[in-house]
């Protein structure tokens, strides 16, 4: 998949930085791709990149409107289609990332045709996708796992496999979800796949390697999570992971968007995943604690990860602030690489 840059990102009026992670992720980690955001008028989130209007971007070179936002259900909301209308008509390629369909638009599918518009629906199921096996693969494997959606999985994972890299270890970002395969280039969309293939596609994802090579798998949902729960236990069934993060933010009391359910600790968090990912790989372990520490103050941040280090006798890091690390130096302890 080759996109065609650079990007107009799309956040429309979402006032809730948790589901503009796709826009935050490609400025963050792809920023030379990102010309621009458009924004509404009651729109209060910042990506920190200018402000265009299509027509700006049409003249400063954009090839594609990136939707930017990733909200509940996948839906896109009904006053964004005449700004996807009209990027259509300028000729743009529309990069969405939504469950919810360009190419079942008639309209958009028609307006395409007169204007050479892509239409690029990233949540499709790939072709021939097998049942998962479990079978035992070579090479190792981490995933990144959490006690809600939306609290670092994938900013994880690709911190963690550019610390790898710097240091020499052998690492590919396996990417699963939309972000996460707009940054890569490639990836499998594990929430688009039919439940009875989840975990073979994680096997494809993660296919046989080299002994010493780590795959750094992007994780979805949370086992916790009365929405989303099946994609991750299929993703941990099919990855097989000697190793998994847990990610947290470090202020989140329940789950986000179903208030009415309480966050696990993160020692129940580590219990379960073991508990789960025996089935595929049984010396399956923890290897560090990744969190989100923003809202708290400065000396709040270190007691709180003092305290979870001493809880868990874990590395816990910000990656944002503390970097990867520490982490990084528990695995090559406990994997003697």
């Amino acid at each position: 998949m080759k996109l065609n840059a650079p990007y107009l990102v799309l956040i429309g009026s979402e006032k809730d930085s948790t589901y503009a992670k796709t826009g935050y992720g490609l400025v963050q980690w792809r920023r030379e791709l990102v010309a621009g955001q458009l924004r509404f008028s009651d729109c209060k989130l910042d990506l920190g990149v200018p402000d265009l209007t299509i027509k700006e971007a049409v003249n400063q070179g954009v090839g594609s409107l990136v939707i930017g936002t990733a909200t509940i259900g996948g839906i896109i909301p009904d006053d964004w289609w005449e700004v996807i209308s009209e990027a259509v008509d300028y000729g743009l390629d529309i990069v969405n990332g939504l469950h919810i369909k360009l190419n079942n638009n008639p309209t958009i599918v028609d307006a395409a045709k007169q204007s050479g518009s892509k239409l690029i629906d990233i949540r499709v199921q790939p072709s021939n996708i097998p049942v998962g096996t479990g079978k035992k693969r070579t090479g190792k494997r981490l995933l990144m796992v959490a006690t809600d959606c939306a609290c670092g999985k994938k900013y994880t994972a690709l911190a963690m496999n550019e610390t790898m890299i710097d240091a020499g270890v052998d690492s590919t970002f396996r990417a699963t979800g939309q972000t996460g395969i707009m940054i890569a280039g490639e990836g499998v969309p594990i929430d688009a796949i039919k439940a009875d293939f989840i975990s073979g596609a994680a096997e494809i994802l993660s296919p046989d390697n080299n002994p010493n090579h780590w795959d750094v798998i992007e994780g979805q949902g949370s086992l916790f999570h009365p929405g989303y729960s099946g994609v991750s236990l299929g993703l941990l069934h099919g990855s097989q992971p000697d190793a998994f993060i847990v990610c947290h933010d470090a202020t989140r009391k329940v789950i986000s968007g179903w208030e009415h359910y309480s966050l696990p600790s993160i020692q129940e968090c580590i219990d379960l995943h073991i508990q789960a990912g025996r089935r595929t790989n049984p010396d399956i372990v923890c290897v560090g604690i990744s969190l989100n520490t923003s809202g708290l103050s400065k000396d709040d941040r270190v007691n709180y990860l003092n305290n979870l280090r001493k809880e868990t006798n874990l590395p816990c890091v910000d990656p944002l602030v503390d970097g990867c690390e520490d982490i990084l130096l528990h695995m090559k302890q406990a994997f003697s690489f």
